[in-house]
């Protein structure tokens, strides 16, 4: 039983003419159900108060809770902050935080939401708010759920604000994998960062993955795994530099099951980027991770069979 955590919020609309593909986040649903995977859904609660203080600036918190954020931040967010927008922008958190808590109950679970990987202390950045990926680690690492968390970013864009906001940490780490001349223009440092060149492809892709990911693994010793799981390496999408295909991605997905697998550690998901104006494909790429995820981790071929057959 596939495991997902999902919100009518996460549909948020948003502003007339902006880029933010806010409608896959339900056509998601539409492109799980087409395969007749089996899943639970589950709804969460926003990420309390405390817990975003915890990370970001208690200020920056609050102009994003009195819809009071200035216009630069909203610049550079991508989007205004409207009330939708600051609900989503709590619930998201919470949504990534519960994934976590199923992944530990029972393996592997997935947010259909979240990947918020450049907000920053005192601002959100590139389409996020709050940076869900390092509040749900500090609050499961803080209470105790987890003792060391590894967070493997694969979004075509370094996760930059995961990186500055967790640096120091001696029980969480960051991995990030992405196009080396994409946004961000000014690279933060995660524990570890593999820059790849335009263009990368498949068999390049796998093999720095391959060389790379397994020594943190066996370095780091993670007991839990937060994959943030963006599609937009893939060769068609709007905002990517690199050349994945759709079973680039599925090994690639494969492989972070199989490195958690091989550390005992459960794994939790969240969608990460995927942009394009095909959003349904851009949804059904999302929803074959998730199942290539699930799959890998419950160690069946039933969902992938089903996946297949659908009008993927």
């Amino acid at each position: 039983m596939l495991h997902l955590v999902h919100h009518p919020l996460y549909v948020s609309p948003g502003p007339i003419g902006g880029q933010f593909p806010w409608d896959k986040y339900g056509l998601l649903l539409d492109a799980l159900e087409e395969t007749g995977a089996a899943m639970t859904l589950h709804r969460p609660e926003p990420m309390p108060r405390e817990w975003l203080e915890a990370v970001h600036d208690p200020a920056y918190v609050a102009e994003v809770f009195e819809l009071r954020v200035p216009p630069e931040k909203a610049r550079r967010i991508g989007f205004p902050v409207s009330e939708r927008v600051a609900a989503r922008a709590r619930h998201t958190p919470g949504g990534t935080w519960l994934a976590a808590k199923l992944a530990l109950a029972h393996g592997f679970a997935a947010n259909g939401a979240g990947g918020s990987h450049h907000a920053l202390s005192e601002t959100g950045a590139g389409y996020c708010v709050f940076n869900d990926l390092a509040l749900a680690a500090n609050r499961l690492a803080a209470e105790g759920d987890a003792r060391r968390i590894l967070i493997v970013d694969c979004d075509v864009h370094q996760g930059d604000g995961t990186a500055a906001l967790l640096a120091g940490r001696p029980e969480i780490a960051t991995y990030s994998i992405h196009a080396e001349k994409n946004f961000p223009a000014r690279k933060a440092r995660s524990t570890l960062d593999v820059g790849l060149a335009d263009g990368t492809g498949d068999e390049a892709y796998l093999e720095a993955f391959a060389s790379s990911l397994p020594p943190l693994v066996d370095r780091f010793r993670p007991d839990l795994i937060l994959y943030q799981a963006g599609v937009d390496p893939h060769f068609d999408d709007k905002l990517g530099r690199l050349a994945l295909t759709d079973a680039g991605l599925v090994a690639r997905d494969r492989f972070v099951a199989r490195e958690a697998k091989r550390a005992g550690a459960p794994l939790a998901s969240v969608l990460g980027g995927g942009y394009g104006p095909d959003r349904m494909a851009v949804a059904r790429r999302h929803a074959a991770t998730i199942l290539a995820l699930h799959d890998a981790m419950a160690g069946g071929a039933q969902l992938l069979e089903n996946a297949a057959a659908g009008p993927m």
